[in-house]
């Protein structure tokens, strides 16, 4: 399941507790916006891309804009860096008592001060991405039973979710909403999965209609990652996700212990971005591990803190700025965020 600016605002604290379950985290209608050419920055502009993305060889064009409701459009111009954390001890078990003191950022190896740091409490905005190409046909209704307990175990009053259908085209079958019957209603609606994948331009179809939401951004893949007939190429993909501020999690499916039927470079890709994103690739190799997957997603979501990031005037040049960040007194805690964001010009 795919569950895959000015820059968002912080949003308000103090919201109701997420409902999940006690698991440690690890390490219709088709809406097909109208194209923008890639090699255009996709607001912020985005000209420089990060040293270690990876070179790919695909074409070239992206969504634009998806109509929103005005309540939920950003109109702050402030020049916040949201950096969703997450934190976990040695036995990988998630750390939920640190401070502001406790981080340590840099921001191109330059120390940088943190503006703020809230908890799990904030909104989540989450767009999840369900492969419905060819070729994923093996344990189908699994997928989506585990889909729909993922959504009935998240998904609090202040959340949001969307729900994408994957094929040749993307499909916008449920747009954000915190009704969960609604999200499940459209689940059981897909039908034999058909076609070929357009999995790039469904990323970055969903980033784009992330990008002016407030509150954490949450792109969920549910695929094998592989890509057969999308416009965008990877690197394109990967810019357009950093620049909107979204952490993508994938749960790749239709995996096998034998290399020889694996899509390598599929999984390479998949590593890719959520390492850069800050968010998680599971690899479930049989039903069990699947639901687990979404309960780790949850647990995860659960337990994230949230960082502010303030670039300073010198910032504005465009290009890719890395981030690093480490808690200064616990060296035994493992942090996972973004590697970094594209700076605004001008």
């Amino acid at each position: 399941m795919v569950f895959i600016v000015s820059f968002s605002r912080p949003a308000s604290q103090a919201q109701s507790g997420r409902r999940t379950n006690s698991a440690s985290t690890p390490t219709t209608e088709t809406v097909r916006p109208p194209r923008r050419n890639s090699s255009a920055p996709p607001d912020s502009a985005e000209q420089t891309p990060a040293a270690n993305l990876p070179a790919t060889t695909q074409n070239k064009t992206a969504a634009a804009p998806v109509e929103v409701d005005e309540e939920d459009v950003v109109r702050i111009a402030a020049n916040l860096v949201p950096i969703p954390a997450s934190v976990i001890d040695g036995r990988g078990l998630p750390v939920s008592d640190l401070k502001l003191k406790d981080f340590e950022l840099r921001v191109d190896g330059a120390l940088r001060d943190i503006g703020d740091l809230s908890r799990a409490e904030t909104p989540v905005m989450m767009a999840v991405l369900f492969d419905n190409s060819s070729s994923l046909t093996a344990a189908r209704e699994f997928q989506k039973q585990a889909a729909v307990r993922f959504f009935k175990s998240v998904l609090r009053p202040v959340d949001q979710a969307a729900l994408y259908s994957v094929s040749t085209d993307s499909t916008l079958v449920a747009p954000l909403t915190n009704n969960v019957q609604t999200l499940v209603h459209a689940i059981n609606s897909f039908g034999k999965p058909e076609g070929a994948t357009a999995l790039f331009d469904a990323i970055d179809q969903a980033a784009e209609y992330l990008r002016i939401r407030r509150g954490r951004k949450v792109i969920i893949i549910v695929s094998d990652g592989v890509d057969t007939s999308s416009h965008l190429d990877f690197d394109t993909t990967l810019r357009h996700t950093l620049a909107a501020d979204c952490q993508v999690y994938a749960v790749q499916t239709g995996n096998s212990d034998n290399t020889n039927l694996r899509d390598l470079a599929a999984e390479r890709r998949m590593q890719e971005i959520t390492a850069q994103t800050g968010g998680a690739l599971y690899v479930p190799r049989g039903e069990s591990d699947l639901d687990r997957a979404f309960t780790q997603i949850a647990a995860d979501l659960a337990q994230q803190y949230v960082l502010s990031y303030y670039p300073t005037g010198d910032r504005h040049d465009g290009g890719f700025h890395s981030f690093t960040l480490r808690i200064t007194r616990r060296p035994d805690l493992r942090v996972r965020t973004r590697r970094g964001y594209y700076a605004p010009k001008g």
